[in-house]
């Protein structure tokens, strides 16, 4: 009896030590967009085959043209897209052009960076890669948001 009693304090020791390893692991994966960016950008660095001098310039250009971005502000939301008067339709529509040029004004001085120490062929592959990982990205959000979303349904 006394041996049974031993093995269940070690088990639920072992098992409460393992359950704050996870929750630190957890905060320990989840990233500040300025790492995420500079982790895809180290990622298109390592597709296009960069050497290390290269790649240092490609990751602080990426990452400066990912700060003046977000400085714009976040896109607005599904929720946010639908205005229920004309003159808020109208607004938000504005709000986007101007929003978007402002992206493109960016992205076009970046295109001018990324220029002077990287081909044409090479700008339009690193293009086409931060696409695809940001298509995968926005898949890997809605897959949580869908979750969360769940949750949320049977808290209220």
């Amino acid at each position: 009896m006394k041996r049974l009693l031993v093995m269940m304090v070690a088990t639920i020791a072992i098992l409460n030590c393992g359950i704050t390893v996870s929750a630190q692991d957890a905060e320990q994966q989840r990233l500040s967009r300025e790492q995420l960016a500079e982790k895809q950008a180290k990622h298109i660095a390592h597709e296009l085959a960069l050497d290390e001098m290269t790649t240092q310039k490609y990751v602080n250009t990426f990452c400066a043209c990912q700060k003046e971005i977000w400085a714009l502000g976040p896109r607005m939301g599904r929720h946010q897209r639908t205005a229920s008067t004309e003159a808020e339709s109208e607004k938000a529509i504005k709000e986007r052009f101007d929003r978007n040029e402002k992206v493109l004004k960016i992205r076009e001085k970046y295109y001018k960076e990324y220029s002077k120490f990287l081909s044409q062929v090479q700008i339009e592959r690193a293009y086409k890669l931060e696409r695809q990982s940001m298509k995968r990205l926005a898949r890997h959000r809605q897959d949580g948001q869908g979750k969360r979303g769940h949750r949320k349904q049977h808290r209220k």
